[in-house]
């Protein structure tokens, strides 16, 4: 937390909420061809009390919505008569991209979570990164980047995208533990992610990857909710004590286990499932359902991804496992 806090006005652009208040607005971010105005949706929560700023954003590739429903059960439910500190949400951050349903902008095709801090004078995803940057993310103490694997399943975990090396690693990881997921992806992300530039300025942040599906996936987003609570009741936003399992795996690398033969992949293991070295986990099938190959683990870890259609070419990814390095 960053030395000692005050009641006062939570200020994002031209949005101002008070003590004791809650705002929902827009953040201008640019116009359209026709001129249409491109805005951005942010609620604001200021606590009758004195904390700590957290921001949370979802949506930074717009296939991804499990993040938005859980936006909205905190928007739901977090009153700022009872909040110690200020939250600022942003339900929806990649504008272009979340209405052509796809990960990356159709105007600049740049990927938001590679475009952080932002540049003031460069691309479209540029511009609304700087401006979220600049308004919001600047002001937090903690900050809460939630995503999902698009439609590829895949376990849920926390992401730490900054090196062992990094001022703010320890931070991020604690920040990681205490969202409470059970699994903590430790590994330098690339750069312009929002978990990587924001502790570049000092800011604690972590990136949720809340599994991946087609629609909503209730159990992802439960977690999630889950979480996000576990943060503000850890960090002194909220009372009570975060929800947090009794062990959580910490890995530092996704190794991907290729096919030799093209043809229909069977699995003979689940997301979430201990491999051993040398284990079955998926066998290949031709058209005619003939056996062509057994792929095995390559090393001990857990199943931690696969495709969202069960078939691949030569050389192509049935899966991933995460080698674990840690329980903590």
């Amino acid at each position: 937390m960053r030395g000692h806090f005050k009641r006062i006005d939570l200020v994002v652009d031209t949005l101002v909420a008070e003590p004791g208040q809650r705002l929902e607005g827009h953040l201008h971010v640019g116009t359209m061809e026709d001129g249409t105005p491109i805005r951005l949706p942010v609620a604001l929560i200021n606590g009758n009390y004195p904390g700590p700023t957290l921001y949370i954003q979802s949506v930074s590739d717009g296939d991804e919505l499990n993040g938005l429903a859980v936006t909205h059960e905190i928007l739901r439910t977090v009153r700022p008569d009872s909040l110690s500190g200020r939250i600022i949400v942003v339900p929806i951050v990649n504008f272009h991209a979340f209405h052509a349903r796809q990960a990356f902008s159709p105007i600049d095709k740049k990927k938001m979570n590679r475009c952080f801090p932002g540049n003031l004078n460069g691309t479209s995803s540029e511009r609304i990164a700087h401006l979220l940057f600049e308004y919001a993310v600047s002001q937090a103490d903690y900050c809460i980047d939630l995503h999902q694997g698009s439609i590829h399943p895949m376990i849920d975990e926390v992401r730490v995208r900054v090196g062992h090396k990094h001022p703010q690693h320890k931070a991020c990881i604690e920040l990681a533990r205490v969202f409470g997921i059970g699994y903590i992806f430790n590994e330098k992300g690339p750069q312009g992610q929002l978990a990587q530039a924001a502790p570049d300025n000092g800011i604690p942040t972590i990136d949720p990857e809340l599994g991946g599906c087609m629609g909503w996936d209730g159990k992802s987003i439960a977690k999630g909710v889950r979480g996000v609570q576990n943060v503000l009741r850890y960090y002194g936003f909220a009372e009570g004590d975060p929800v947090l399992p009794e062990r959580q795996v910490l890995v530092d690398r996704l190794m991907p286990l290729l096919s030799n033969e093209g043809g229909f992949v069977y699995y003979k293991v689940g997301l979430y499932d201990d491999v051993a070295a040398h284990q079955p986990v998926a066998e290949v099938r031709d058209a005619f359902g003939n056996l062509r190959e057994v792929i095995r683990a390559t090393e001990s870890g857990i199943f931690w991804s696969h495709p969202v259609y069960p078939r691949v070419v030569t050389g192509g990814v049935i899966g991933t496992i995460g080698i674990p390095v840690d329980y903590i």
